[in-house]
């Protein structure tokens, strides 16, 4: 890798620093994200979190980094052309915030109900969860294979229009949220990125857009919380000593597996969303002009994943939404060698949880709006004005995924609530448990939806039947609907009550709707 980058003649361009800063942001928010969930939330004591499972993970990002420059690099040679954008690659967000919520924390408390002491239990929850990095990594391996042949088959509002949901509701709305509980600094950093990206404005100092954007937020901040206007102490509780955190593989780490192969109906589940999601990633960066590679983008992911795993990760890593918006940014190949370098050496050196807690997240959030928005107009510029509503369709269980995030929140609503509304109903299924159905697998759901709906238009209506036959298919065992809270699949055999029933009614929606749309096609033959 190190020769292919020489002979390229490898050159940082002010863009890189741009799309380094946006990269870097999204990488810190979820390593913040899994250490706050597991020390905050489930008590993991911080020294295994930060120094065993964080060196990791984030060693997982720096080979995937310095995989996708070189493939950066391969397209320029091959296209003879040197303004070629890396595929932007990190640690995949949902499977992250599903391992924290759903594997690693309880693990952690069922391994303390067990009798074992907190270390003790850290420790065993740390091998659990690179056990089951190693098996998502596994998995994406041969699946790595037939991502090209899924890519030329799936229309691509399908492929595009499920990254504009997610990047419109879940990337861009969540943060948005963040910024507006520091609105002040907030928003000014929010107007700044914008100006900086979208006007492509000068700052002073020729410095990059991005980080004036965060030097001035992060001041106002303090300043404002010098005042007492906002803010709070940095949390104490996720910080660790300097030194340096080698990523290295746990000895009883294979004890791990059997504890693992527990949670294959969750595991399965993550890995085929990155999958999906990068072949859906792949045609964003084709439709803004770097197209490559599919088989060897799913390749690079597997392998960075199991790399991640073998050497103490607990997440796993994926091609990461907003190929364009870095694109436009005016990043090349620099960026992505940038990211794997700061988040692989700020991992191990410890310096992840001094920087995620002392930049404001209000500030950082900006970038993570820009990149989501730019992403939805992408979309929609990309394919054609009759399918532009194919890409509309494809966010409504973005929607669902977003309520049910919002709904399970204990601070808005009770579990003993939640409980209650899945299962309550005056007139057909209870409204809870169809958002959280809609919601579950939401990746796969709108990638089918839109390009059902683009075959509808066109007025191929096998080819759209055999879309919704796929989803039929898919919900019957709960890999996209799954009736449980936690998304976790099944066979619908296996289910009672009103959760038999959503899932027997979402099931045989499809297979009508098959069914209506095989008759039409015959009618229209032989009306020929």
């Amino acid at each position: 890798m190190a020769s292919e980058l020489r002979s390229l003649r490898l050159r940082l361009v002010r863009g890189d620093v741009n799309g380094f800063l946006g990269l870097a942001v999204d990488n810190l928010s979820v390593l913040a994200l899994l250490a706050g969930v597991l020390v905050r939330g489930y008590g993991v004591p911080a020294a295994i979190v930060l120094g065993r499972m964080i060196p990791g993970t984030a060693f997982g990002v720096l080979v995937g980094d310095l995989l996708y420059t070189g493939l950066a690099l391969k397209v320029g040679r091959r296209e003879r052309r040197d303004d070629v954008t890396a595929m932007p690659f990190g640690i995949d967000t949902p499977s992250t915030i599903g391992m924290a919520l759903l594997v690693l924390g309880p693990a952690f408390a069922h391994f303390r109900a067990a009798g074992l002491d907190a270390s003790a239990a850290g420790f065993a929850t740390w091998h659990l969860g690179m056990a089951a990095t190693l098996i998502m990594g596994l998995m994406k391996l041969p699946l790595s294979f037939i991502g090209r042949s899924v890519s030329r088959r799936i229309p691509q509002a399908g492929l595009l229009g499920s990254l504009a949901g997610i990047a419109l509701l879940l990337i861009g709305f969540f943060p948005l949220i963040e910024l507006l509980q520091s609105p002040i600094a907030g928003f000014l950093a929010l107007g700044l990125v914008l100006y900086a990206l979208l006007a492509k404005g000068s700052v002073p100092g020729r410095l990059p857009g991005v980080l004036f954007a965060v030097i001035a937020g992060t001041t106002v901040f303090y300043l404002l919380k010098a005042l007492h206007w906002n803010g709070g102490a940095p949390d104490e509780a996720l910080s660790v000593p300097f030194g340096v955190y080698l990523p290295r593989p746990g000895g009883a780490f294979p004890d791990g597996f059997r504890g693992a192969l527990g949670y294959l109906p969750l595991l399965v589940p993550f890995a085929l969303l990155t999958v999906i999601g990068g072949i859906n990633n792949s045609a964003s960066a084709a439709a803004a002009g770097d197209s490559y590679d599919v088989r060897s983008i799913l390749l690079a992911e597997a392998a960075s994943t199991l790399i991640a795993g073998l050497f103490g990760g607990v997440a796993q890593t994926t091609p990461y939404i907003g190929h364009p918006a870095y694109k436009d940014m005016g990043a090349r190949a620099g960026y992505t060698l940038l990211t794997g370098v700061f988040i692989g050496v700020g991992g191990v050196l410890g310096l992840v949880s001094d920087l995620v807690q002392w930049i404001p997240l209000a500030v950082l959030a900006p970038v993570l709006i820009f990149v989501a928005l730019d992403i939805t107009a992408q979309a929609n510029r990309a394919v054609p004005a009759r399918h532009v509503v194919a890409v509309a369709f494809s966010a409504f269980p973005a929607i669902a995924r977003m309520l049910t995030i919002e709904l399970g929140d204990p601070r808005f609503v009770s579990p003993e609530r939640f409980a209650h509304l899945m299962t309550a109903t005056a007139n057909g299924l209870p409204a809870l448990a169809v958002i959280v159905a809609l919601g579950n697998g939401f990746i796969i759901t709108a990638t089918i939806w839109g390009a059902f709906l683009v075959e509808l238009i066109d007025r191929r209506l096998r080819a759209a039947a055999a879309y919704l036959a796929v989803g039929g298919l898919l919900s019957l065992f709960g890999v996209i609907h799954s009736v449980r809270a936690d998304g976790s699949v099944y066979g619908v055999w296996e289910l009672t009550g009103m959760e038999r029933n959503v899932a027997v009614q979402f099931c045989a929606a499809y297979f009508v709707l098959v069914a209506a749309l095989m008759a039409l096609s015959l009618r229209r033959q032989q009306s020929r």
